[in-house]
Order: structure tokens, then C-alpha cells, then sequence
């Protein structure tokens, strides 16, 4: 009688891959649940710019003069 078992012994041999998928699962998990706990991207920092900010920059330029800036500051404000 044949004790290796009904896979005719091919089984036992690919074994390694079943435990390396387990541990690369096991470390993907991990990952995932630490990015999702720690909040991964910041949702407190815009990803746009804001209008004030645009404003600034278009008179740090010189693209505005300081009466427009001022204007459009005060608008942006209200």
C-alpha cells in the first residue's frame, strides 16, 4: 500500500507555496490595517490650492498690483 497519499506525491512539494502566499497575505493584511489606523494620507492638509492662496502667488509675482490684491483679498473675505 502507498502511504504518501490520493496526490500521488506532488502535493507535499508545493507546500512552500502555500506558506509563502499565507505570509505574504499575512503582510499585506498587517500593512493595510496599519495605513487604515494610521490614516494614511492626511485629510486635514487641501490637496487645492486655496483662492487666497492663488492670490498671494499671482501678486508675489507682479501679476496683480497691490490695490487689486487688497480688492480681491477683501472679496475673497466676505
Amino acid at each position: 500500500m502507498n502511504t504518501i497519499g490520493h496526490f500521488g506525491g506532488w502535493m507535499p512539494g508545493f507546500g512552500w507555496i502555500f506558506m509563502l502566499l499565507f505570509w505574504t497575505l499575512l503582510i499585506l493584511g498587517v500593512a493595510a490595517l496599519v495605513k487604515w489606523l494610521g490614516g494614511g494620507a492626511r485629510r486635514d492638509t487641501p490637496t487645492e490650492k486655496s483662492a487666497l492662496r492663488i492670490l498671494e502667488e499671482r501678486y508675489a509675482r507682479g501679476e496683480i498690483e497691490r490695490e487689486e490684491f487688497e480688492q480681491k483679498k477683501r472679496d475673497l473675505g466676505r
